[in-house]
């Protein structure tokens, strides 16, 4: 008959899987190999600089993480955040910078829940809807403005997207990390945020089981244009003007982060703290190359080979893990306070037992 069930503490044991932190691990490798092959890179200054340079796109990575864990995602990241550098910056110079700041946070979430409505109650395809949303957003921002960039107030912004430092590391690295814990702490302790996994992993089923799918998805677009306008005011900090024509990268590079983190572009997985390392591999990699002398038309097909090879490494985890849960669902359970496993109906017959 069955053996004698090995009893733990606190449960079973999960066994470690190196591929769940495959992302972690391929940002390791590629920094280590980089400081090896290159002084410049392992100097503290140009690390500091790495972290600076990621910073930014990676808070933008964070409200686009939320957006397609939801099951969506924003085109429209980048039109938002230079139309509230712009806006800010006018406001700044004509107001004051709390003013300019409380409107472009305002302004952002104004345009991210147009949005969420549109695409959560409207039922309109996430891509069209962001990519007519960035396309007019941009068309009313150049005629505002001319086409011309806007000179703002940037004091205290530019101390902080810039110059700030705080235990030799910079000012905005602790803004990102404070934006990743944030968000660590709404998607995985609050219950709009299992709403979001769960309408992300099948909208139709949420409905039936009683989520808010509509709120919930819309406060998710809400949170993602939030983000963009903290982006928006960052880069105001950094340059000084607002730019019309700036962050039209932000889009696809915060989706490309969030897939090599893992986030499913169906929507219902991912975990933000992968987008970190997701976003430093890319600047890291872009720095290496630089700091190489490394040809600029060769540097896309490096970039993208690193991109590979960290999806590769989270489908590599993904089927072991859906393996080991199809594995652990046919294992025999153990009889209720017997101790025992209960046998197979095969067993049953090899052992003239009766087969239940």
């Amino acid at each position: 008959m069955g053996a004698r069930v090995a009893k733990s503490e606190g449960g079973p044991r999960r066994r470690f899987d190196p591929w769940r932190f495959g992302i972690w691990i391929a940002l390791v490798v590629v920094v280590v190999l980089l400081m090896a092959v290159s002084a410049s890179f392992r100097s503290t200054s140009n690390l500091t600089n790495v972290l600076q340079q990621n910073s930014l796109i990676g808070i933008v990575a964070c409200g686009m993480f939320v957006m397609m864990v939801s099951g969506g995602f924003d085109l429209s990241v980048g039109a938002v955040g230079a139309l509230v550098s712009v806006a800010a910056a006018a406001i700044s110079v004509d107001v004051s910078v709390p003013v300019a700041i409380l409107a472009g946070l305002a302004l952002g979430v104004f345009i991210g829940l147009l949005n969420g409505v549109l695409i959560a109650k409207g039922r309109i395809n996430a891509f069209m809807t962001t990519f007519a949303m960035a396309s007019v957003v941009t068309g009313v921002m150049f005629i505002a403005t001319s086409a011309s960039p806007v000179v703002g107030n940037v004091g205290f912004l530019q101390q902080v997207s810039l110059f700030g430092t705080f235990i030799g590391l910079p000012e905005v690295f602790f803004v990102y990390i404070a934006v990743v814990v944030v968000t660590w702490v709404l998607m995985r302790r609050t219950k709009w945020g299992h709403y979001v996994y769960s309408l992300g992993g099948n909208r139709d089923a949420s409905f039936l089981s009683g989520v808010p799918v509509v709120s919930a998805q819309t406060l998710a677009f809400c949170f993602g244009g939030f983000m963009a306008a903290v982006g928006g005011l960052l880069l105001l900090g950094e340059s000084g003007i607002g730019q019309p024509s700036s962050a039209t990268d932000w889009p696809l590079t915060a989706i490309a982060i969030c897939v090599i983190a893992g986030v499913s572009l169906q929507g219902g997985e991912g975990r933000v703290q992968d987008t970190v390392a997701a976003a430093l591999l890319l600047g890291v990699v872009d720095n290496g190359l630089n700091l190489l002398n490394v040809s600029p038309y060769v540097q896309p097909t490096v970039t993208g080979t690193v991109i590979l090879i960290a999806v590769a490494g989270d489908q590599i985890s993904r089927r072991r893990s859906v393996s080991a849960t199809r594995a652990g669902a046919r294992k025999p359970l153990p009889a209720s306070g017997s101790g025992l496993e209960v046998p197979t109906p095969d067993e049953q017959v090899a052992s003239g037992a009766p087969v239940t």
